[in-house]
């Protein structure tokens, strides 16, 4: 009868005589590869290095300088591009301020909704109408003007900064002053201005007189006690 007998690998019994001791070294856990290997030496460099061979190599890794980190724009410059455009209307839209000083809040002679406002163009065409709504928002401030044209309603945004426009000037106020900052409701036919050209052309003629000297200029008390002739003809260049 033949013998049934396992063949075992030669770490066998090594394996279970192992696992039966209670405290292992910690040597007695490595394997036969690990043990005979020793840990690395250091690079000692030669004293005289081939010419061929860079001495860097063997110095320690050189300490990277580090900066503090750049002082934020946003909270040194808040209002950076409101500055930006400032400056861009002073020195090129702008340069004499008037149109600046024209529509600023605080000019009691500034245009309001419900005036009849000239805008004349470079090209030498102009466009009169009712003043519906003023937006004031730096570079890109303008007037909504609305004029009756060959009895159709007409209505035009105006760049008050715009290097097409050559001036605006004051027509005519209104008696009142409105309400609301926009008069959208006067495009409805029951309160519809009409047509404005009647007005307008008052108004240049009365100017032509009185830069020819035939007529002259109204004087301050009475353009006071008058809102609708106060602070006519008003405009910048």
């Amino acid at each position: 009868m033949a013998c049934t007998r396992t063949a075992h690998s030669p770490l066998y019994h090594w394996t279970s005589l192992l696992r039966a001791l209670p405290t292992i070294s910690p040597l007695s856990t490595r394997t036969l590869s690990t043990a005979s290997i020793t840990p690395p030496k250091p690079r000692i460099p030669p004293r005289r290095l081939p010419p061929n061979v860079d001495s860097d190599f063997f110095k320690a890794p050189k300490q990277i300088k580090t900066y503090p980190p750049l002082p934020s724009t946003r909270r040194a410059h808040p209002h950076a591009i409101t500055a930006v455009q400032s400056a861009h209307i002073n020195s090129t839209l702008d340069p004499t301020g008037s149109r600046t000083r024209l529509f600023a809040r605080s000019n009691p002679d500034a245009p309001r909704p419900g005036d009849i406002l000239l805008v004349t163009f470079t090209s030498g065409d102009p466009f009169s109408g009712v003043c519906l709504n003023i937006r004031r928002r730096g570079v890109d401030t303008g007037v909504l003007l609305r004029n009756r044209v060959m009895m159709v309603g007409v209505e035009m945004w105006v760049k008050v900064y715009s290097p097409k426009v050559r001036s605006i000037e004051v027509v005519e106020r209104a008696q009142k002053r409105a309400r609301r900052a926009r008069l959208y409701y006067l495009r409805k036919p029951k309160h519809d201005r009409g047509s404005v050209e009647g007005v307008v052309e008052e108004y240049l003629k009365r100017r032509r007189l009185v830069r020819s000297g035939a007529v002259g200029v109204r004087e301050t008390g009475k353009s006071a006690k008058d809102p609708r002739s106060a602070r006519v003809g008003v405009g910048a260049r």
